[in-house]
C-alpha cells in the first residue's frame, strides 16, 4: 500500500485548532531531528493572517509588505530549533493563493527554512486514492496529518504514532524533496514575473467572511 494512503487510513488522535497548535510548539521545541513539512493543496481560508486578508481585499503592496514583517521572528526561530523542510507541491496555472503563499515562502528561505517545490505531475503515483495529506512530520514515529474543512480552513489535526505508517510515510517524502527544485529559483523564474492576482467577486464569495 502507498505510504501516504496507509498514513491517511491509520488510526490517530484527532486533536482541535487550539490544542494542537499548543502541542505542536511543545513538540517543534523540544525536537532534535529535522522537522518535514508536506503541502499539497492549492487554496487555503487563512482569515487570521493579515497578509491573506490584505491580499483577497485587492491591496497586493500591502500584503507583501505585511509579509516582510514574518521575517525577523521566523529568523530568531529557525535560529532556536531543529531544521525546518518544506516541500511545496504546485500545479499551474498558480492560484492567487500560492501566489501569495509562495511569496511567503521565499522570506522563510532567507529566514532559514529549507523549502523545495514539486509539480504535482511529479506525485501522481502517491494520488490513487486520494491527494497527499497535508503532513507534519517529527521523526519516525511521530507526526501529525493537518486537517482542513471543504473551503480550506484550518479545523485542527491528527497525531499519528505508529512507527510502522510513519517511517515509511517519512521515507517518501523525504525521496520527494530529494526529487524537488529549491524554492528561490523556482520563485524568482515563476511567481515574481506574475502582475498581482486578480481576485474576483466570486473568489471572496467562497469564503464566509466575503460573501
Amino acid at each position: 500500500m502507498d505510504p501516504f494512503h496507509r498514513l491517511r487510513a491509520a488510526q490517530g488522535e484527532v486533536l482541535p485548532v487550539a490544542e494542537y497548535q499548543e502541542e505542536f510548539d511543545r513538540v517543534y521545541e523540544a525536537s532534535r531531528d529535522t522537522v518535514w513539512k508536506l503541502e499539497r493543496a492549492q487554496e487555503f481560508y487563512e482569515p487570521d493572517v493579515e497578509s491573506w486578508r490584505a491580499m483577497m481585499d485587492g491591496d497586493w503592496d500591502r500584503s507583501m509588505a505585511l509579509l516582510e514583517k514574518w521575517r525577523p521572528p521566523l529568523q530568531e526561530l529557525y535560529a532556536n530549533r531543529s531544521e525546518f523542510r518544506r516541500l511545496r507541491i504546485v500545479e499551474t496555472p498558480i492560484t492567487p493563493y500560492l501566489q501569495w503563499e509562495i511569496n511567503g515562502l521565499a522570506g522563510r528561505v532567507a529566514a532559514g527554512e529549507g523549502v523545495k517545490v514539486l509539480p504535482a505531475d511529479a506525485v501522481r503515483v502517491h494520488e490513487q486514492a486520494a491527494p497527499l495529506p497535508e503532513l507534519v512530520i517529527f521523526s519516525r514515529s511521530f507526526c501529525y496529518e493537518v486537517l482542513y474543512d471543504e473551503v480550506g480552513g484550518h479545523t485542527g489535526a491528527r497525531r499519528v504514532t505508529d512507527p510502522e505508517v510513519v517511517g515509511p510515510c517519512l521515507d517518501a517524502l523525504v525521496d520527494l524533496y530529494d526529487q524537488a527544485e529549491e524554492l528561490t529559483g523556482y520563485h524568482e523564474r515563476e511567481v515574481v514575473p506574475l502582475p498581482p492576482p486578480a481576485i474576483s467577486a466570486e473568489m471572496r464569495a467562497a469564503y464566509p467572511d466575503y460573501s
